[in-house]
């Protein structure tokens, strides 16, 4: 079967290469599944570079994030079993961490339900308990992980404000659905929440980013408010006065939403169901910008490394024989 490898860390369009290999093998507990779908996440490009927190055995194949075919002719959705990632024909997956792929989504929409909205549901709901009425600000809101909270913080019935950098992915975030979007690259932060807000601030803060979007966090949070720290793609791993929050009252939340599905993986498959469900009425939609062939993974992951796309980017095997899927 055809799979991209990584045989050397580094960045992902000089390290990844396409060729030949083995079908992997399912071992216990395990299944083989055929890529129908796979959506390219920032842990993708942190693998490549040797620089996620699960360090897979070189070499690797990249790629978290699947809707796959059982060989009874099922479409689900799930995590491959590393180091077999996604950006191949074939990959085997714990049989256990599998779920129905919505009727109402496409392949690459249901690959993309599954690590950006598992996470946004997870931080908004268990860990934030937003509620409707509430002010939600998303740092990063035209990509895969913040569009996915913008679109589950307007479910919810909050006010979404999206923070955005570039004119492109303004118009993006406005198409979401965000209430208000600020451009991070003209205008300030602070300043622009501040008015928004009319001096109040926001009662939920979503940041994937880290970084300085985590500074201008603590400012614009309201009382009692709460900060949901999911990730850091800037780079940068702040370190938190404690003394501003307690002065402030506001709460830190960090959330790693691998943990529940060893520490309470009922809850994973009630979060499933909730998103099918939403799904299923139109209030979500996984935003797919780009849907390439295989041979295309490469160089889509590193437009993702860069910070130049939108939404999820699906790479889709069945291209290669000018199928859609």
């Amino acid at each position: 079967m055809q799979a991209w490898q990584v045989h050397r860390n580094g960045e992902p369009g000089e390290v990844m290469t396409l060729g030949d290999v083995e079908r992997p093998v399912p071992g216990e507990g395990q299944v083989l599944l055929k890529v129908r779908a796979a959506t390219i996440n920032f842990p993708d490009v942190l693998m490549c570079r040797g620089e996620y927190q699960v360090r897979p055995p070189l070499p690797f194949t990249p790629g978290v994030e699947i809707c796959g075919e059982t060989e009874d002719g099922r479409r689900v959705i799930g995590n491959p079993a590393l180091p077999y990632g996604g950006f191949a024909e074939y990959v085997v997956a714990d049989s256990r961490g599998l779920f129905p792929a919505p009727e109402s989504l496409d392949d690459a929409e249901a690959a993309a339900l599954l690590i950006g909205y598992q996470t946004g549901w997870f931080g908004l709901h268990r860990r934030a308990a937003l509620e409707a009425g509430e002010t939600l600000l998303v740092h990063a809101a035209a990509g895969g992980v913040g569009s996915a909270a913008v679109q589950l913080g307007k479910a919810a019935g909050a006010t979404v404000i999206g923070v955005v950098g570039g004119a492109e992915k303004v118009s993006v975030a406005r198409e979401l659905g965000c209430d208000v979007v600020i451009d991070r690259r003209t205008e300030n932060v602070v300043g622009a929440v501040k008015e928004a807000t009319g001096g109040r601030g926001v009662d939920v803060v979503y940041d994937p980013v880290g970084g300085e979007a985590y500074t201008q966090s603590t400012k614009v949070v309201a009382f009692e408010g709460r900060i949901v720290v999911v990730g850091f793609a800037s780079g940068t791993i702040p370190s938190p006065a404690l003394n501003h929050a307690l002065v402030k009252n506001y709460s830190i939340l960090g959330l790693h939403w691998g943990l529940y599905n060893t520490k309470n993986p009922k809850l994973v498959q009630h979060c499933h169901d909730q998103l099918t469900e939403l799904a299923a009425r139109g209030a979500i939609l996984p935003l797919v910008s780009e849907r390439v062939p295989l041979s295309g993974a490469s160089a889509a992951v590193q437009r993702v490394a860069d910070g130049v796309t939108t939404g999820r980017v699906a790479v889709l095997p069945t291209l290669e024989n000018g199928a859609a899927a």
